[in-house]
């Protein structure tokens, strides 16, 4: 899907509604006060207290429409096409993020944050790309990376997820995969034989009683879901939760 650039707001203090939880998180962070409504899937800040309009895949647009917001978030992946089309046809500026590595990451929250009004680069913005920029993998494993069952999902190529774990010394079997999350049979991931399992919670809430039992013989990384997915503040303590997740899994 094709961006937008970010709308030109008038005012000081621009409305904004999320419908990705990341960037929902990144807005609340940096430009308290601006968001005016967000999807029933962003839990952070634990404390938003804003209007909910729905969920990611299913935002009542009628809803979001009648907060009168300046700009509405969204991500080609995160949210349908269908919905970001009818956003627009109500006469919304939406701006749409596409992130499948971490330095489009780092470029496109920077220009979320001044589209929604932020002065400034924030503080969490730099010390993210420096936490990444000092990572040296502790190792090198090939790995399997579910984010779902019944049926069996896995990443695939070209994701941001996918990426983070490339920099630990993470070598997905299924990079070079033709579809971003191809489904596949547990007998062709068991085949595969890779030295790790990586599974986070979510968007499938692995446990270590829901997961690792699907693959004898791999060592097992039961990863934050939200450090592994997400692109905003989380970036920056993500390489060390990572790390210490890898780390115990490879013991």
């Amino acid at each position: 899907m094709t961006t937008r650039p970010g709308p030109s707001l008038r005012g000081t203090v621009p409305r904004v509604v999320s419908l990705v939880p990341s960037l929902t998180e990144a807005v609340a962070v940096t430009a308290p006060g601006v968001l005016v409504g967000a999807t029933d899937w962003c839990s952070h800040p634990a404390d938003l207290d804003v209007a909910r309009v729905g969920g990611t895949k299913n935002p009542d647009v009628r809803a979001i429409t009648a907060l009168r917001p300046d700009v509405v978030l969204a991500n080609e992946e995160e949210n349908r096409a269908p919905d970001i089309a009818e956003l627009r046809a109500a006469g919304l500026d939406v701006l749409v993020t596409e992130i499948r590595t971490l330095d489009q990451g780092l470029r496109e929250l920077e220009r979320v944050l001044a589209a929604c009004g932020a002065p400034r680069r924030p503080r969490w913005l730099d010390e993210a790309e420096a936490a990444w920029a000092a990572v040296t993998p502790e190792g090198t494993y090939t790995a399997v990376v579910p984010i779902w069952r019944r049926p069996w999902m896995v990443l695939g190529r070209d994701t941001f997820a996918g990426d983070l774990l490339a920099r630990l010394g993470v070598r997905n079997l299924y990079a070079e995969h033709p579809e971003r999350y191809p489904r596949l049979p547990l007998d062709e991931l068991r085949a595969a034989a890779p030295d790790l399992v990586v599974l986070p919670d979510e968007p499938y809430r692995f446990t270590r009683d829901d997961g690792p039992e699907a693959f004898p013989g791999a060592a097992a990384a039961l990863v934050d879901g939200r450090h592994l997915t997400w692109y905003g503040p989380s970036l920056g303590a993500a390489p060390r939760v990572l790390t210490r997740a890898l780390r115990a899994a490879s013991r």
